[in-house]
């Protein structure tokens, strides 16, 4: 017999040459299995310590659900800052709400002018996303003071998610309902000594394509195209947007940079995207021009703030405002930074829309 003191104990083997063998190899390929599944847990341990605690203002919203679902998707802790739902109330927003529990979120209740309530809702969380529509862009300079008195946040996620409105020369109303006011928060941001970045997601493609196609229409085939349908625009799947900010929202290459959306295969023109419709569907459609003139025109005419969509559509379909500019060497690039995330292309975005078709949803101003 053989007796062999190993690991701190000892082990006692027939005198057999073959079975000495054997036992010594089996017992080491316990141990070995054992120390991979130890090195595994203590990664997956790590791996949860290293999830971010996200807070989503507008996570009720309509680009807000997406980025709501995305953190949580991700396995972030995740908590919405959502104004009390108080009567007359949407029986939808109820009903989201619920949803966003059963998923695990938080929900914070409060109004953006409650500077105690914004502060205590911060100091819980390591990150915050802002996904407030336009109405409401100025108010982030709120979120932005209660952000400084709190004193912990690791990255700040202001509501761009539009056009790069640094480089483009909008409309008036564009520039008064949109660009005017994401400029000075951006400065706001820049000034504050919070970490932030700036996501450039360019066209809201579930939306846009309900816009331009109306494929919820089923009585109609018409489409109105703007200007001569040619201008290149990148046409991004929402969810692609939500679950690449949350990437960008938890990566240090990314602090305190602009970061910019163009999808290879999202990138299109009113045609290209009519066309591929139109063989999807095996329908020919009934084409209106609106041209480059009449929007300018509506844009001057009509009050605001029914005049700002015509310029946005103006500078989206007309100019083609998203293409127009070279990406500077501080940029990032969101396909360069993350390639192994397979983006929805406009194909298959079409392909969403023939099986099952995102609701309709009209921005407000």
């Amino acid at each position: 017999m053989y007796t062999i003191g190993w690991d701190g104990g000892s082990t006692v083997f027939p005198n057999n040459s073959t079975n000495w063998f054997f036992y010594i190899f089996q017992e080491r390929r316990c141990v070995e299995i054992l120390n991979k599944s130890r090195r595994l847990f203590v990664k997956r341990m790590g791996d949860i310590e290293k999830k971010s605690k996200i807070l989503i203002f507008g996570g009720t919203g309509y680009y807000g659900t997406y980025q709501v679902k995305a953190c949580v998707a991700a396995a972030h802790p995740t908590y919405v800052y959502a104004r009390p739902v108080k009567p007359p109330h949407d029986p939808s927003k109820l009903d989201l709400l619920k949803e966003f529990k059963s998923l695990g979120v938080t929900i914070f209740e409060g109004e953006l002018d409650e500077h105690e309530k914004l502060v205590e809702a911060i100091r819980q969380v390591d990150i915050v996303i802002v996904t407030l529509g336009l109405p409401l862009i100025m108010t982030q300079l709120k979120i932005i003071t209660a952000m400084q008195e709190a004193g912990n946040v690791k990255r700040f996620i202001p509501s761009e998610f539009g056009n790069e409105c640094d480089r483009i020369s909008p409309l008036p109303p564009y520039q008064a309902a949109c660009c005017g006011p994401k400029k000075i928060i951006r400065r706001a941001a820049e000034k504050s000594g919070i970490p932030y970045t700036f996501v450039i997601a360019n066209t809201y493609g579930a939306y846009f394509v309900n816009y331009l196609l109306r494929p919820y229409d089923k009585e109609s085939n018409k489409v109105t195209i703007y200007g001569t349908g040619e201008a290149q625009f990148s046409l991004n799947y929402e969810k692609d947007i939500a679950e690449y900010t949350v990437k960008v929202a938890t990566d240090p290459q990314t602090e305190n940079g602009l970061i910019i959306y163009r999808l290879p295969k999202c990138i299109i023109s009113q045609l290209d995207l009519i066309s591929m419709w139109e063989k999807k569907t095996g329908h020919a459609m009934e084409k209106t021009y609106v041209s480059e003139e009449k929007l300018i025109n509506l844009s001057e005419t009509l009050p605001f703030p029914e005049s700002a969509p015509m310029a946005i559509l103006y500078s989206l379909f007309v100019k083609g405002e998203e293409m127009a500019y070279d990406l500077k060497e501080e940029d990032l690039d969101v396909v360069e930074l993350y390639p192994e995330y397979k983006y929805t292309t406009v194909e298959e975005l079409l392909d969403i829309f023939l099986v099952d078709p995102p609701k309709p949803f009209q921005a407000a101003f």
